[in-house]
């Protein structure tokens, strides 16, 4: 199956409630499953990791097709994912030009699996910090009438061992700050390991879109939950990396927070706004 990234994302539609079972299209389901999965995995430089997370994905989801994202990595992330794919099958490899950010993979990632009639799509990182084990309960929660699963750390069940005070303080007090500035149910609104229902991405208008780092997982259960969307969390443990370098930097951490702080301020203009209006229509209608 050949791939492109020049294609056009799909519009939006208004979202329908509640939404109906997931049902397969297109080409055949996991046996003893209805939806046709697709599991996203952008890379960079994960030469080291890609192997072992695709043979993993294999195991615990064998009936899934996997889309590799790989924004030009130099150490040859790509052309060895592409030898795998010959090897296991149902892997295809979605060659960018340069390191474009987490977002925009997975824009490209959406706009491919709508295209194709996929019902479920599951982004996770290629690291293997997202054990691919937790894949089934992921996917068994969208098929259960979940729009977003989410693999949750900071939920009972899920832990993130080894992680220094300071690394947990810091990322407990994001999701807490953007459920507080957003008004959010789902408790881990930064995790990466989630799956989505394809319903629920039809409505979010995809291009609109605009955190490239980690605040793109804030800014997609923002619009799931905006949405109607049912967010369901699974507990995960999440470890840290053994191979490689982190893609964390000081740059997208800096630009989550000013986003949700944006985005919750318009939130409470907005809403003060429409308060202010319906009042003075109450006032007129009482002269």
């Amino acid at each position: 199956m050949a791939f492109s990234e020049t294609m056009q994302l799909p519009r939006r539609r208004p979202p329908t409630r509640p939404r109906p079972p997931v049902e397969a299209c297109g080409t055949e389901a996991e046996p003893g499953r209805t939806a046709r999965v697709l599991v996203m995995l952008p890379t960079y430089d994960e030469a080291l990791n890609v192997e072992t997370v695709l043979r993993r994905i294999r195991v615990s989801l064998p009936g899934a097709d996997v889309l590799v994202i790989d924004d030009g990595s130099p150490d040859g992330t790509a052309d060895l994912a592409d030898e795998v794919g010959r090897r296991l099958g149902r892997i295809t490899v979605l060659r960018r030009n340069g390191k474009s950010g987490l977002g925009a993979a997975y824009r490209a990632g959406f706009a491919i699996g709508l295209a194709e009639g996929y019902d479920v799509m599951v982004e996770m990182d290629a690291d293997l910090s997202h054990d691919p084990a937790v894949l089934p309960a992921l996917v068994q929660a969208v098929e259960d009438g979940a729009d977003l699963a989410i693999g949750a750390r900071y939920v009972p069940g899920g832990s993130v061992p080894g992680w220094k005070w300071s690394r947990r303080a810091i990322s407990r007090g994001g999701c807490a700050y953007a459920r507080r500035m957003l008004r959010l149910s789902a408790h881990d609104v930064t995790g990466g390991f989630r799956a989505y229902h394809r319903g629920v991405l039809s409505t979010i208008d995809l291009h609109g879109v605009r955190a490239g780092g980690y605040g793109f997982q804030v800014e997609m259960t923002y619009h799931t939950e905006r949405a109607g969307g049912r967010v369901a969390e699974v507990p995960i443990v999440f470890r840290d990396r053994t191979f490689g370098r982190s893609k964390m930097s000081g740059r997208i951490v800096v630009e989550a927070f000013l986003l949700v702080t944006w985005w919750g301020l318009r939130d409470r203009l907005h809403f003060h706004n429409r308060l202010r209006f319906h009042n003075r229509l109450r006032r007129l209608a009482r002269h």
